[in-house]
């Protein structure tokens, strides 16, 4: 099978690995993913130029990492040109694309959510705080590229963050842990994925501003028993079939960030695409191939595919981020990686070696004019470690992580410290 993957972060190389048994090419991609798969770093992940490759390419499926190619209508024009692609149309991608569209969908399938407000004003604002109290929610009702939230007891740096956004959606504080569940559906049926947690504060211990995601782990073994096939229940099939009776269907990974509060479940957030850096860990317990999976899912036969399976154990991922990330990433800095560690020793479906492995997957990378290896983003690396248990896969992570050369480079020490 020919297959497109559009996107240049950790996640579209998690993506590349898992999918790389087939005839893999990538746009634009990165210098870890050109270890894999033919790349087309002159393509930008724009609906026009996606559908200009794929007409050139004519792969059997077109896989869209991120989440503004989907909301641009990308998936649109790759189907009115006959191609099969994994990823909503712009229609069904408004589930990420607006917080108040996630909300409206919601409150129509009666999924359980976090009471809300959507305020375009700043008197709505203030009404929407003073409402809530502390601590304070409040989400820019666009695209935001995992940094339009803030969580937050300082009602003026509330009222700040609203007008920066413009339109935001203020919502009560949900108290209790945090699930990712990824769902493949064909816009009818519905398969679940791995549960992962991620770690979206920038610092240890949850401090600092929220960021794209500094690390991940799976499987949770806290999660209560059955907690996947309650949110398909509740959740995740409510969502598809809502989005049916819209005239939107929805074909492609439908994300739902979950928290666990005292109350029951409650959904924080709906992403249209695969997660990161919770794909990174996801896909690295996936012993089934992805690809007939994802295939499935955009020609409307996944009610035909055998559901996924998990290897046993679990995996870390470590994110090492640029000096300045979230706020002002620096660009341009060498990476030293040792060479022996540059890829993955195995593949998913692949045995785990007896004591794990560990391996390291591109995100903000680049080459420079010298052909070094350098910083392009804030978000650099994901360190992927792997183990019969959550200790060894971090320990796994962390040693590895430990001989990364990034001048300014930085990670969270705790990720999956405290289960």
């Amino acid at each position: 099978m020919r297959i497109l993957v559009i996107g240049s972060g950790g996640r579209e190389h998690a993506l590349v690995r898992a999918l790389s048994t087939d005839d893999v090419h990538a746009a634009p991609g990165n210098p870890g993913i050109a270890a894999l798969a033919q790349t087309h770093p002159e393509v930008a992940p724009a609906p026009d130029q996606i559908l200009g490759l794929a007409r050139k390419l004519s792969p059997d499926l077109v896989v869209i990492g991120p989440e503004a190619p989907l909301v641009a209508g990308a998936a649109d024009a790759l189907r009115e040109a006959g191609l099969a692609c994994f990823g909503p149309d712009a229609g069904a991608a408004m589930i990420e694309g607006s917080k108040s569209f996630a909300k409206q969908v919601m409150a129509e399938a009666g999924i359980p959510t976090a009471a809300s407000f959507t305020c375009r004003t700043e008197a709505e604002a203030d009404q929407a705080l003073a409402a809530f109290g502390p601590p304070y929610v409040v989400k820019d009702d666009a695209l935001a590229a995992g940094k339009g939230v803030l969580v937050t007891a300082d009602p003026e740096a509330a009222r700040a963050h609203a007008r920066a956004c413009g339109t935001v959606v203020i919502e009560e504080f949900l108290d209790g842990p945090e699930v990712s569940l990824f769902a493949v559906t064909d816009g009818v049926t519905a398969v679940p994925l791995l549960p992962a947690q991620d770690f979206k504060r920038a610092r240890d211990g949850d401090q600092g501003p929220n960021t794209g995601g500094m690390g991940a782990y799976a499987p949770l073994p806290w999660a209560p028993p059955g907690l996947a096939g309650q949110a398909m229940a509740s959740v995740i099939q409510p969502a598809v079939d809502a989005m049916r009776r819209r005239g939107a269907p929805y074909r492609g990974l439908l994300y739902a960030g979950l928290c666990l509060t005292r109350a029951g479940l409650r959904v924080v957030e709906f992403n249209a695409r695969f997660g990161d850096p919770e794909t990174q860990v996801v896909l690295d317990r996936l012993s089934t191939p992805l690809a007939p999976l994802l295939h499935a899912a955009a020609t409307g036969d996944l009610a035909a595919v055998e559901p996924p399976q998990w290897r046993p154990g679990a995996a870390v991922v470590v994110v090492i981020a640029a000096e300045g990330y979230p706020d002002r990433p620096v660009k341009g800095d060498k990476i030293k990686i040792i060479e022996a560690e540059r890829g993955g020793l195995t593949r998913p479906g692949d045995p785990d070696p007896p004591t794990g492995e560990a391996y390291i997957l591109h995100a903000g990378t680049a080459t420079d004019a010298a052909g070094d290896l350098v910083s392009a983003g804030g978000r650099v690396l994901s360190v992927v470690g792997s183990g019969p248990d959550i200790a060894a896969a971090r320990d796994r992570a962390y040693r590895l992580a430990a001989t990364i050369g990034l001048r300014g480079g930085w990670y969270r020490r705790d990720i999956a410290a405290r289960l």
